[in-house]
Parts: C-alpha cells; sequence; structure tokens
C-alpha cells in the first residue's frame, strides 16, 4: 500500500531570504541549514571580524587626521611634484570599504541570531581579502611618509573616549541577545561555558575601562585656564595664499594674537616669505621665469622675485575647498598678490601690535648668504621698525650674538627641551608641534614659566583639548574657525562622570541578565513543542491567511506494522486531508 506524507505549509520568508541570499547566496529555502559552521567559514568570519576591527581604526583615524589633511597633501607634492588633494580618493575608498564589511559584519551577525550556517560567497570573500589587503598596504604607507600622524589617535581619545566607551558599552550589550540565544540553544555545555567566559570578558572590561580613561577636559570648571591665544600660521590660508600679505591682513580681521610664517633669503640678501624650497607650488614661476621652475627659491633675486604672482595658485587649486565661499572683490585681490618679505610682514604686525614668529631656512653652502644668514634677517628686523618684544626669534644660531645685538627679542626655541635647560639658555619660549607635548608636560611647562605655543591646530576639538590643559597659545590655519569657540566643546566635572559611568555599567549590566533570562525562557518553552504539531495547528490557524503551499516531498513507502494511513494521521491531528480545511468540533 502506498502512503502519501502530508503536504506541509510554509509562509514566505522574505527577510530571512535576503539575508542568507545577499550574505551567501543562498535564496532558496533547501539551500539554508542549521547545521554547525565548517572550520573553514568559521575562519572566514574571523578574516571578516579582523578586517571589520582594522577598518574601524583606519576610518577613525582619517576621520581625526582632518585637522592635518594640508600637511599630508604638501607630503605628497614633495614626492610627487604635483599639487593635488590626495585625501579625497582615501577617504572615499576606506568610506566605501567599511561601509562594505561593515554590511556584511550586520549579515553575519543576523545569520548567528536566526541559527543559521555561516556560508559567505566567494564574491564576497575576494571583496574582504582585497578590502584587507588595501587597508594593510595604506597602514604601511602611512607608517613609512606620515609615522607621526598616528600620535593623533591617543590624543583624539582625550576628547572621544568617554563616548566612545559608552557607545561600546551599548553595542556589546546589544549583542548578549545574540550570545544568550546561542548559550541557551546550544547542547554542549564546553561551549557555553567558552562562549559566556569570552562575553563577560569582554564585558567586564568595558565595565573597568574608564578606570584608564584620562582628558584633561574632566576637570572642575572653575580651575579652566583662559582660552589659548591664536597665531596665524601662515596667516589664514584657507581664506587666502599662504605667507602673503592679504593672508596676514584676514588673519588680523579675526583677532588674531599673533602671526606666523616662513622665511628664506634671497640671493641679494632679502628675507622674504615662502614655505617650499622652490617657487613652482605657490608662484607662477613656470610662466615668467620657465628655465628655472625648479631652481631653489632662496637663489633668485629680489627684483626677479617681485615679477611673480603669488595668488592665482591658489584660486586656481583650491586646496582648502573655500574658494567658492569668496567674494568677487577678494578673488580680484588674491589674484593680484605678490611675494612678500620680512620686512612688509614685520612692519604690518608693528602697526597692528602683533607677535611675529617666524622659521629662517638656512641658504645652501653655496649661497652668497650661507654664513651671513642670520645677520641678513636681524638687519630685516631692525630695519623695519617692530619693537623687538613683538618679534620671537627661533634659529639656534648664534643665539649669544644676537641676544647682544637685540636683547628686546623673544628668545623661542623650536627643539623640545627640559624647562631647566630652556631658563639656562635664556629661552623663555617653546614653539612644537601639538603632538611634542603631553598633558603633564604642558603642566610642567607652564608652571615653569615656559610659554608653550603648539601648532598646527585646525580643529575645536584638538583646540579644546589644549585648552582644557593649559596651553597658552596655538599656531592655526583656521584662525576664522577657532576665534567662533568660546569655550571647550564639552567639559565634565569628576564627580558628574564618574556618576555616567556607574551608571551606564549598572543598566548595561541589569539589561545582560535580563536578555540571558529571557532567552533561557524563551529557547525552553520552544522546545516543549513538537514542530510537526506546530507546523499543522500554523496550518488550521492560517488557513484564512495569504500563505504559500509547496509540495516538499512526496514519498512512497510500505505500510508497516503501527503505521495508518495519510488520512488516518490527518484524522488524528483533526485536519480533513480532503478538503484541507479543519475539522469543527
Amino acid at each position: 500500500m502506498v502512503k502519501h506524507q502530508p503536504l506541509q505549509v510554509y509562509e514566505r520568508q522574505l527577510c530571512l531570504s535576503c539575508i542568507t541570499g545577499i550574505y551567501g547566496c543562498r535564496w532558496k529555502r533547501y539551500q539554508r541549514s542549521h547545521d554547525d559552521t565548517t572550520k573553514w567559514e568559521l575562519l572566514w568570519s574571523l578574516i571578516l571580524l579582523f578586517t571589520f576591527c582594522l577598518l574601524l581604526v583606519w576610518f577613525y583615524f582619517w576621520w581625526e587626521a582632518h585637522n592635518d589633511y594640508n600637511e599630508f597633501n604638501w607630503f605628497l607634492y614633495n614626492r610627487s611634484g604635483e599639487w593635488s588633494d590626495g585625501t579625497v580618493p582615501i577617504l572615499a575608498t576606506t568610506a566605501a570599504g567599511f561601509t562594505y564589511v561593515a554590511f556584511l559584519m550586520v549579515l553575519a551577525l543576523c545569520h548567528i541570531a536566526l541559527g543559521q550556517q555561516l556560508n559567505l560567497h566567494w564574491i564576497h570573500k575576494i571583496g574582504v581579502t582585497a578590502t584587507l589587503l588595501t587597508t594593510i598596504i595604506g597602514v604601511i604607507s602611512i607608517n613609512q611618509t606620515w609615522g607621526q600622524e598616528w600620535d593623533v589617535i591617543p590624543i583624539s581619545l582625550q576628547a572621544t573616549g568617554p563616548f566612545l566607551h559608552i557607545g561600546a558599552l551599548a553595542a556589546v550589550t546589544a549583542l548578549s541577545w545574540i550570545v544568550a540565544g546561542q548559550v541557551a540553544r546550544a547542547e554542549k555545555t564546553v561551549f557555553q561555558v567558552v562562549v559566556m567566559l569570552l562575553y563577560f570578558s569582554v564585558l567586564l572590561g568595558l565595565y573597568v575601562m574608564p578606570l584608564y580613561i584620562t582628558s584633561p577636559c574632566i576637570m572642575e570648571p572653575t580651575t579652566l585656564k583662559p582660552c589659548p591665544d591664536v597665531i596665524g600660521h601662515q596667516g589664514a590660508p584657507m581664506l587666502a595664499p599662504e605667507n602673503t600679505l592679504w593672508s596676514f591682513q584676514r588673519a588680523l580681521q579675526m583677532n588674531v594674537s599673533g602671526l606666523e610664517a616662513d622665511v628664506a633669503i634671497s640671493v641679494d640678501g632679502v628675507p622674504f616669505l615662502m614655505h617650499d624650497r622652490t617657487l613652482q607650488r605657490t608662484t607662477d614661476v613656470g610662466k615668467v621665469f620657465p628655465d628655472r621652475q625648479m631652481d631653489e627659491a632662496s637663489f633668485f633675486n629680489w627684483t626677479d622675485l617681485q615679477q611673480l604672482n603669488a595668488g592665482q595658485w591658489f584660486l586656481k587649486d583650491d586646496p582648502f575647498w573655500m574658494v567658492h565661499t569668496l567674494s568677487p572683490q577678494e578673488k580680484a585681490l588674491i589674484a593680484n598678490q605678490s611675494v612678500s618679505s620680512l620686512e612688509q610682514l614685520l612692519k604690518l604686525a608693528s602697526y597692528h601690535n602683533s607677535t611675529v614668529v617666524f622659521r629662517l631656512r638656512r641658504p645652501p653652502p653655496e649661497h652668497p648668504s650661507y654664513h651671513s644668514w642670520i645677520n641678513d634677517t636681524l638687519h630685516a628686523v631692525q630695519q623695519s621698525g617692530v619693537p623687538q618684544n613683538l618679534v620671537m626669534w627661533t634659529p639656534d644660531e648664534h643665539r649669544a650674538q644676537v641676544r647682544q645685538l637685540a636683547p628686546g627679542l623673544i628668545q623661542t626655541s623650536v627643539e623640545k627641551l627640559s624647562p631647566q635647560s630652556l631658563h639656562q639658555l635664556g629661552i623663555s619660549r617653546l614653539l612644537l608641534r601639538y603632538n611634542q607635548a603631553s598633558t603633564r608636560e604642558i603642566s610642567d611647562f607652564s608652571e615653569s614659566h615656559i610659554n608653550l605655543t603648539l601648532y598646527t591646530v585646525n580643529e575645536p576639538w584638538l583646540y579644546s583639548v589644549l585648552w582644557c590643559s593649559g596651553v597658552s597659545s596655538v599656531s592655526s590655519e583656521a584662525p576664522h574657525i577657532l576665534r567662533k569657540v568660546p569655550y571647550p566643546i564639552w567639559l565634565m566635572r569628576p564627580h558628574e562622570y564618574c556618576l555616567m559611568w556607574v551608571s551606564a555599567d549598572l543598566i548595561s549590566f541589569a539589561v545582560v541578565i535580563g536578555i540571558f533570562i529571557f532567552q533561557k525562557y524563551r529557547m525552553s518553552g520552544m522546545r516543549s513543542y513538537n514542530p510537526e504539531q506546530i507546523m499543522l495547528s500554523a496550518a488550521v490557524r492560517r488557513s484564512s491567511r495569504d500563505i504559500s503551499v509547496m509540495k516538499e516531498k512526496l514519498i512512497f513507502s510500505e505500510v508497516r506494522n503501527g503505521v495508518g494511513s495519510a488520512e488516518e494521521l490527518y484524522a488524528d491531528n483533526g485536519y480533513n486531508y480532503y478538503t484541507n480545511q479543519g475539522i469543527s468540533q
């Protein structure tokens, strides 16, 4: 006698089909499996997790490195000889890669939560591998060419650490739903213990992490020092061509306390303002002197330098993406800028009673001023008529001689020395990159009455951290932004932070325990039902709904002892085999 297995009724599972289809190209129900994931696929899951973590750090690095994008572009220019914004392709590829890998991570977590077998499609494996290799190459390249920028991560964590901790705690707490489900579903005790230990170890680490989070902005507001003075680094180079008179005038319009410039010496002994060793990037030397465009700037005389235009490149290259904000009048002024001399800058600063700090570059050995470069610069300072107490003198060479000839100059060092050494050398100010001084060192310099200036500070978050640290002044390419920061972005009393920390931990712990209890109760309830009874009763309850009936199997077998017909099986479950209708009582 032939026995027909009863038809099974399934609802359409569009969400599950999309999850398994996108992740592993398993769109059909028969392609899915609740079996344990293979070791090979577990390895790929670990690779996916590692790629996600690496991309997360890489993405955070570039997000916080926004303060120094111009510095990075200048490094690229020195290598390639052409100016371009190299951060744009890096940011685009990083954002695309992070979005792609994060999406795959979400799909993988959904597989785990639903008890589905992980089976990453080969196309995604290629994509993850390419993303991982590209990121590793990027990390190695940055480490070789711009290694000092990695310091931005610990510095930025002083501003973002407390809030990233709350976000990480919320994410790990949310993962407890998946972890609790796996523990409740697992049948092996060893697996349950291992998963529980790993999860609660991570959770405990997050609970105590604030013990290791330090930020100068966790302080009593009454101890906050006055805001740091802002010095215009190369003037206001985001709004005007760097090291031009109009750039410095724009900075003075922002009420900066000082101006910073780069100084070279012409072949006839005139100190002039120029950052690069050549004139190619910031002038039209290729048009005026095409045969000399690669010559060093210091081998031009002052007469030749005055023939060059130093503003049109800014309108063409738009290095800071700000040209569109300028008025026609400003663009006309910028287009007519020329190379400026140090004496012109000093006269402008003297008129506005503004401090001037400049970095003096020594000419090459074959230059006529190789031996007299200090005297030539000092002569220009004296000729300008600027009060000596407005000039910060940075060259270390012949400092004792300079102190005798111009005792009123502010002796400034660009080399990091101890406060005792600085006092012995008669140096009262220090000019360093912002990553060269820790919070503790900033405090030590302040207590030793050493006026510390840090460069280049363009972002409000960095300005706020240095403000809370007690820095006296910063040098910035964005004075128009920093002058609009009236108070640190955030400031929190220690007891307020402690309360936030403890409250977050307690709430997280309560939620995690609640989820584990609920998942255990939920899984134990599901195990008390027979899956076939659930299927048949669901068919009776949902006969009026829009469901799809699929004939999954048709098995022909002989009737053995104790086995009834299909009609009897349906009758025992209250279901009419011929009419597909439930038997009314």
